[in-house]
């Protein structure tokens, strides 16, 4: 049954009192422990952010995603040089474990030539609908494949990539025993299309772990107000922000903090002089014509599941300069932020919202976004409760 008033969540705190403690020590201590007021309105949209983790399901397009033998594959693939024209890049050069499945660069230049977006983490990948900054794929294994080929990132051809395997016999014994005995190389796309389906079958099992914002969050459902007391005070007041007049969670939303959809956030995307990365409007065409989406022959599952995404969406002139909301989740391991990663710190990131030039949004846009006009103790209570969203080891 929900609150029919307002609560408190108090903030427990800890003093030792000795027998030389000062007054003002124990006045310190006094202000330290303090109650944030928590509507209902705010505690159910508190809520819709989890549980977490969500339940795992098996991908239907991807006939071995769970697959313990493909995961393996996926493994191996994605820690090999050898799959890239140089022989120096592999999946793991821009996607580091200990950076949270990125580079922690602005723009990456691991294949020798930038690339003009910054490093999107694979951490819970497996739950996105679109894939890229862009949204150039419709599916995981998909998107695997794309820097495969891509000429900007580790440059093979599909051809390339089906002569290694087969020369590697590491790789080709892999690929038997996933694949088949008798899966033949001769179909080229085909063949790159079941690599692919092994990167992802990998990617998959990369979820992130509970953060201390899980705990509050069912502390909340539960109705546990001490343990939700153990919430940091400055997080308290960034949630209220967060659910309250930041309005976050309109693009922020749900488990994974994300609608997974694309919008105007107000970064310019200017490349270089008369260069500009046009967004989510070249992914339209991108995943609409690509080899391996969901309405090609190489979609497992016999109902096309999730094609008709991909069939029906439109390329618009307002998707210029729209970019993939990404998870909030781990995002204190993923700096630096946004498509170009033009902003260094979380406090760039929200400072940026707060003070954000409207005249830099699509006049045709949803107008969603407005500057929020915080103050610099709201922009770090908002940064304390954005932090909270990541694991603590």
């Amino acid at each position: 049954m929900m609150l029919s008033r307002p609560v408190h969540v108090v903030a427990l705190v800890l003093i030792c009192l000795g027998g030389s403690t000062s007054a003002a020590s124990a006045e310190q201590g006094r202000q330290s422990s303090s109650s944030i007021l928590f509507s209902d309105k705010e505690i159910t949209k508190i809520k819709r952010h989890g549980p977490w983790p969500p339940p795992l399901k098996r991908d239907p397009s991807n006939k071995v995603s769970g697959n313990v033998g493909a995961i393996k594959f996926g493994r191996a693939l994605f820690f090999d040089r050898h799959l890239s024209k140089n022989g120096q890049v592999s999946c793991a050069t821009c996607h580091r474990e200990s950076r949270g499945w990125t580079d922690g660069v602005a723009i990456s230049k691991a294949a020798g030539t930038a690339v003009h977006r910054n490093t999107q983490s694979l951490l819970d990948v497996r739950f996105n609908r679109w894939f890229g900054w862009g949204g150039q794929a419709d599916n995981l294994w998909a998107q695997s494949i794309r820097p495969i080929i891509a000429p900007t990132e580790m440059g093979m051809t599909a051809r390339q990539v089906v002569q290694l395997v087969r020369r590697d016999q590491v790789l080709l014994k892999h690929y038997r025993e996933v694949f088949g005995g008798a899966a033949s190389f001769d179909d080229a796309e085909g063949a790159l299309a079941n690599i692919g389906k092994a990167l992802a079958a990998f990617q998959e099992t990369l979820v992130s772990k509970r953060t201390p914002f899980d705990d509050f969050r069912d502390a909340l459902a539960a109705r546990a107000w001490k343990a939700a007391g153990r919430y940091p005070v400055s997080a308290q007041r960034g949630a209220k922000i967060f659910v309250g007049r930041g309005r976050c969670g309109v693009c922020h939303f749900g488990p994974r903090f994300t609608t997974g959809e694309f919008h105007d956030a107000g970064v310019p995307y200017f490349i270089a002089r008369g260069k500009v990365d046009s967004g989510r409007f070249d992914g339209v065409k991108a995943v609409k014509q690509g080899p391996w989406n969901l309405a090609s022959r190489h979609n497992d599952d016999p109902k096309k599941s999730g094609a008709w995404a991909s069939r029906q969406v439109v390329r618009l002139h307002r998707n210029f300069g729209e970019f993939r909301i990404p998870t909030l989740r781990n995002l204190a391991k993923t700096a630096p932020y946004m498509h170009n990663g033009s902003l260094p710190t979380l406090e760039r990131v929200v400072r940026h919202y707060s003070e954000i030039n409207m005249e830099r949004l699509h006049s045709d846009g949803e107008q969603i976004l407005k500057p929020l006009k915080l103050s610099d103790g709201e922009i770090s209570d908002l940064v304390s409760f954005l932090k909270t969203l990541s694991a603590l080891n």
